[in-house]
């Protein structure tokens, strides 16, 4: 076994990674990007190594300052992790050249599945079927635009070297292609490094179910059973649970064969993952599934087959990568019970699941469930990168009981700092069709509406952010009125006024201390009587007419949160000057809907602008959203340029509005 291996990643996988080498009792070097030096992945290893600044072009896709690295800290492997350069075979090949194991399959298997096209048209001379559409070289859009017709609507645009759903893009317009292929391009060019595309028929009815499949040096490959991905936004995973609900033996062993077969035909090692998408408008069917490409790394995903198999897939790639055999054969291996992940993010799912960067003013997990974060309270959430937070993993007897421990994991969490998909999340897994198993690729789009729907905060949520923002929760150190005297008053009541703000409404009020932690609450002519008595740090147990209840209530500079009864009611306070947000629509100013990096502005200052037109790009942890026109008018102002890093809601530009056009837009 090696003594010392270099983890080529960052965030949570690092650190994931990190927990197994250092069970097997071998030393964790790591690099970083001069946004994450204070990283919980650079804190918590052996020796790390600065490789550059934080666009990932100049840092962690650079394979000579990760081979430099692995020299400097003596590393006998390097463990790519997924994501940056793990399906890279140039990296493979560069860490033969030197004399260093890669830990994942070897050059010759990465080129074979590494780009989607070549990957298909290898899976169709094997026999295997694919999803119908154009899986050539030419990135010609003359030949894409023919192809696309030949094909027909809907579409999907994909990245040849693309994956975690990256460089993708749904058409349903054949007019629109030109414009989706030139996006996804760009961004596959950022984010991988080749800019080449496919075009596939988008199927509506469907299910994305993939195979993990482990092979070692010594002829064996076998399957570890499946994992259903099919609840995605933007084409990314979200949740994902293991065994897939509904899942014939039939099928399982159709899959399991093929992706078996798919492995030998490359002759592959060490971990890898086969996708399907399974066609499921008459039902799970053995003859509806087609290969949609090969992973040839570890999944985001892995924990759920770790929890269901009770292997660590980690520990299996670090003795693959040693020499040794696998540790079981295929009869050897079985699964029981159910496991769920949900990855949660820092996104903004009522905008469009828009990235949310920022300060993570508190972070908090529940202890039942296994939490897989490289992230702790105080960190920096940066637009450089993925925004993934932490994996929520749990998992039970039956999927009916794993379901129900994720949606109490997923009560329990806490973030405020930034926006993310928590409460999202939790209605997922919630929602009538994820109970019943009736899971599809379509799901979120379909209920988008419904899952991201703002609550209104409950009376006693409002009342004890109230309490909280006036400074008048009871602390058991500060008994003593003379100590603690806000809201106390030698005669008559004191009547506090608050104001704060739920999801962009306004919500004004009183406070009436009435005794050490008994409150009363007047709210638009309702009041309401309550109680407090600490619990702990943030804890307090709450008494309501004839209800008493458990609550934690978090203040931060910036928020403040509740969490009691599985919600989550953030809470902040109106600014107290007028934003660039707030501006009449009439001054025809654009803003940033985000924070992020500009990548393009497509005007200049006098040019006639028309409705819908994409006047900048930006782009945020690897995604671009295009910030266009609503109304026609004259570019009159341009306040940015390609490359400016912008902060949400900071002005980009302002357009001379056309007579009888009074509105513009920020996104």
């Amino acid at each position: 076994m090696f003594k010392t291996i270099l983890i080529a990643n960052r965030g949570e996988i690092a650190l994931r990674i990190m927990r197994t080498a250092r069970k097997l009792g071998i030393r964790c070097v790591t690099v970083y990007s001069d946004a994450d030096s204070n990283a919980q992945h650079v804190t918590e290893a052996d020796e790390a190594f600065r490789i550059g600044p934080p666009p990932a072009s100049d840092s962690y896709l650079r394979i000579d300052a990760i081979l430099a690295a692995a020299k400097r800290g003596r590393a006998e492997a390097i463990h790519p992790g997924y994501g940056f350069l793990s399906e890279r075979c140039e990296l493979a090949e560069a860490c033969e050249a030197a004399g260093i194991v890669f830990i994942g399959p070897p050059p010759s298997a990465m080129r074979a599945m590494g780009l989607k096209d070549a990957a298909k048209t290898l899976m169709q001379k094997a026999g295997v079927p694919v999803v119908p559409g154009y899986h050539g070289t030419s990135n010609d859009i003359k030949v894409l635009a023919a192809r696309a017709a030949g094909i027909g609507c809907p579409l999907l645009v994909k990245a040849s070297a693309g994956g975690g759903g990256k460089g993708m893009r749904r058409v349903d317009e054949l007019h629109r292609l030109a414009g989706a292929i030139e996006t996804v391009s760009r961004e596959a060019k950022a984010s991988f490094g080749d800019g080449r595309v496919i075009i596939e028929k988008y199927i509506p009815k469907a299910r994305h179910i993939e195979v993990q499949v482990f092979a070692d040096g010594h002829g064996s490959v076998v399957s570890l059973f499946e994992r259903d991905c099919s609840l995605q936004r933007l084409h990314q995973k979200v949740i994902e649970e293991a065994p897939a609900p509904g899942m014939t033996r039939e099928l399982r062993c159709a899959m399991a064969e093929v992706a078996v077969k798919a492995a030998r035909a490359v002759d592959y090692r060490g971990a890898g993952t086969i996708e399907f998408l399974v066609d499921i408008s008459d039902g799970l069917r053995p003859d509806r599934f087609y290969f949609l490409e090969m992973n040839t790394r570890l999944q985001v995903e892995h924990p759920v087959t770790e929890a269901i198999t009770k292997l660590d897939l980690v520990e299996w790639q670090l003795r693959v990568a040693a020499g040794e055999p696998l540790p079981l054969k295929q009869d050897q291996l079985t699964f029981s019970g159910h496991a769920f992940e949900a990855r949660i993010y820092a996104e903004d799912p009522g905008r469009q699941f828009m990235p949310s960067a920022g300060r993570l003013d508190h972070l908090a997990f529940p202890a039942e469930a296994r939490i897989d974060s490289g992230v702790l309270s105080g960190d920096e959430i940066t637009p450089f990168y993925d925004p993934m937070i932490a994996k929520v993993i749990v998992d039970g007897p039956d999927r009916g009981a794993a379901l129900s421990a994720l949606a109490t994991a997923l009560g329990q969490c806490q973030a405020l700092g930034c926006t993310t998909n928590i409460a999202f999340l939790a209605a997922l897994a919630r929602h009538p069709d994820v109970v019943a198993g009736n899971v599809s690729t379509d799901l979120i789009e379909r209920e988008v509406a419904t899952l991201t729907a703002q609550q209104h905060p409950s009376d006693y949520a409002i009342a004890l952010a109230a309490v909280g923002r006036l400074g008048l929760l009871p602390q058991p150190a500060h008994r003593d009125p003379w100590r603690t005297l806000t809201g106390w008053r030698a005669w008559g009541e004191a009547r506090i006024h608050f104001r704060l703000l739920s999801a962009g409404r306004l919500i004004e009020g009183y406070v009436v201390p009435a005794g050490a932690g008994v409150f009363r609450i007047d709210i638009a002519g309702r009041s309401l009587a309550c109680a407090l008595t600490p619990a702990g740090e943030n804890r307090f147990r709450v008494a309501v007419a004839d209800r008493t209840f458990k609550a934690e209530v978090v203040s931060t500079p910036r928020e403040i949160g509740v969490f009691a009864d599985g919600g989550h009611d953030i809470f902040t306070w109106p600014a107290p000057a007028v934003t660039a947000t707030d501006r009449p629509a009439e001054t025809g100013t654009l803003v940033s809907p985000m924070t992020g990096i500009v990548k393009a502005v497509a005007s200049k200052i006098g040019d006639r602008i028309a409705p819908g037109d994409v006047l900048v790009v930006i782009e945020a942890m690897k995604l671009e959203h295009s910030v266009s026109a609503a109304q026609a008018g004259v570019l009159a102002e341009l306040y940015v340029n390609a490359g400016d890093r912008v902060a949400e809601a900071q002005e980009l530009l302002r357009i001379k509005v056309a007579p009888g056009h009074a509105r513009t837009s920020d996104a």
